[in-house]
């Protein structure tokens, strides 16, 4: 069963898109403490990073930017998720995708089931 770390401070979020993932097969795990990305991603060796834009007191951007120059870390699938567009800026930052919020549940399953069959088949 394919892990999804969900990284989004708004607890009724992380706990829709946890149920979403839940009913689809995949395992959602929660990350509400964006502080601790790197060492939760480390531990769960999850197949996908979802992570909103905008995380309260830390710049989501800065933790991309340390997946990407993590050696174990950096070539795992992350999609960022936001209420603005900031794609460009989260395409250049080194992420796998970005959902414009809000995005139905449907387009947001393609795009993680896409990224995860590619992820799995490159390593």
């Amino acid at each position: 069963m394919p892990k999804i770390l969900i990284v989004d401070d708004d607890r009724a979020t992380s706990t829709l898109l946890r149920t979403l993932f839940t009913i689809e097969n995949y395992d959602g795990v929660l990350c509400p403490r964006p502080e601790q990305v790197l060492s939760v991603a480390a531990h769960e060796k999850p197949d996908l990073i979802l992570m909103d834009v905008h995380l309260a007191g830390i710049d989501s951007i800065t933790i991309l930017n340390q997946i990407r120059a993590n050696k174990d870390l950096k070539s795992m699938p992350v999609v960022m998720t936001s209420g603005m567009d900031v794609e460009e800026k989260c395409m250049r930052a080194g992420a796998s995708a970005f959902m414009l919020k809000p995005f139905k549940p449907a387009e947001l399953l393609d795009v993680v089931k896409r990224l995860v069959t590619t992820h799995a088949a490159t390593n």
